[in-house]
C-alpha cells in the first residue's frame, strides 16, 4: 500500500548505483521523484521512463551539485513541476582513493567540491524549501569509521556530512523536518567495484559478519525507512547500513 502520495523527493545522483536503487524505492512507495544527474543524461532518463512505466511519477533535473546555482535552479523546477519537495536525498559523491602523502589538488578538490560543498548546497536549499514534516536524508560511508589507508580525502568529506546532519537537525527545530544519514558499508556498484582487484573484493566481501557485499536495494531500504512514517521520531541520527562491518 502506498502511504507517499502527493509528497515529492528529490533524489541526487539518482542515474544509476545507490541513488537509482532509492528513487526506484520511494517511487514504489508512492513518492513523486525527482532524478537529479550530473552528466549521465541517457541513464536518468531510462530510470525515469521506468518509474512512469510502473505506475510511478518522475521527473528528470541535470545540475551539478558542485555549482549552488544548478542546485538553486534544481529546486526551482521541482517546485515549477510538483509545487514543492518533501524529501531530499544527498547521494550524489564521488570516490577517489590514493595515499594521502600521495593525493594530489585534483583528488582532494574534487571530492570536497562534490561530497562536501555539493551536499551543503543541497542541504542549505533543503533547509530554506523543504515543506513542513519533510525528511532531509544525506549519504554518508562507513567508511569515516574503518579508518582505511587510502581513504583519507574521502572519509573526511563524508565526516564532514555526518556533522553537518547533526547539526541541521537542531536547526530545523519547531518545522517538523527529519535530518539524518545513512552510511553505507561496501556496496556492489560500479563507484566501489571500480579499479579495485578481485583479491580486494574478496577481502572486503568477508569482513562482514553476514559476509557479503551490501545491495544498492539494502541501502535504498534504509532510506526508505527514514523518508517513510516509521522514521518519523528518528532524527539526528547516523544509521550505518553495512551488515555490521563497524
Amino acid at each position: 500500500m502506498n502511504t507517499q502520495e502527493d509528497k515529492v523527493a528529490l533524489v541526487t545522483g539518482a542515474s544509476r548505483g545507490i541513488g537509482a536503487a532509492i528513487a526506484t524505492r520511494l517511487a514504489a512507495n508512492g513518492f513523486t521523484v525527482v532524478v537529479n544527474y550530473a552528466g549521465s543524461e541517457k541513464e536518468a532518463a531510462a530510470l525515469a521512463a521506468g518509474i512512469e512505466a510502473a505506475g510511478g511519477r518522475a521527473l528528470t533535473a541535470q545540475a551539478d551539485v558542485s555549482d549552488p546555482q544548478a542546485v538553486r535552479r534544481m529546486f526551482d523546477a521541482a517546485q515549477a513541476a510538483f509545487g514543492g519537495v518533501d524529501v531530499l536525498v544527498n547521494n550524489a559523491g564521488i570516490m577517489k582513493l590514493a595515499p594521502l602523502g600521495e593525493s594530489d589538488d585534483a583528488l582532494i578538490d574534487s571530492q570536497i567540491a562534490i561530497n562536501l560543498k555539493g551536499s551543503l548546497y543541497t542541504m542549505r536549499e533543503a533547509a530554506r524549501r523543504v515543506r513542513e514534516g519533510g525528511r532531509i536524508i544525506n549519504l554518508s560511508s562507513s567508511v569515516v569509521g574503518l579508518y582505511q589507508p587510502g581513504y583519507a580525502a574521502y572519509a573526511a568529506t563524508k565526516a564532514g556530512i555526518e556533522a553537518a546532519t547533526h547539526v541541521l537537525a537542531k536547526e530545523m527545530r519547531g518545522r517538523n523536518i527529519t535530518v539524518n544519514a545513512v552510511a553505507p558499508g561496501p556496496t556492489a556498484t560500479d563507484l566501489f567495484l571500480n579499479g579495485k582487484p578481485q583479491s580486494v573484493i574478496d577481502q572486503l566481501t568477508r569482513l562482514a559478519p553476514l559476509e557479503r557485499l551490501g545491495r544498492p536495494e539494502d541501502i535504498a531500504n534504509a532510506v526508505a525507512f527514514l523518508a517513510g512514517p516509521d522514521g518519523a521520531w528518528i532524527n539526528g541520527q547516523v544509521l550505518r547500513a553495512n551488515g555490521g562491518i563497524v
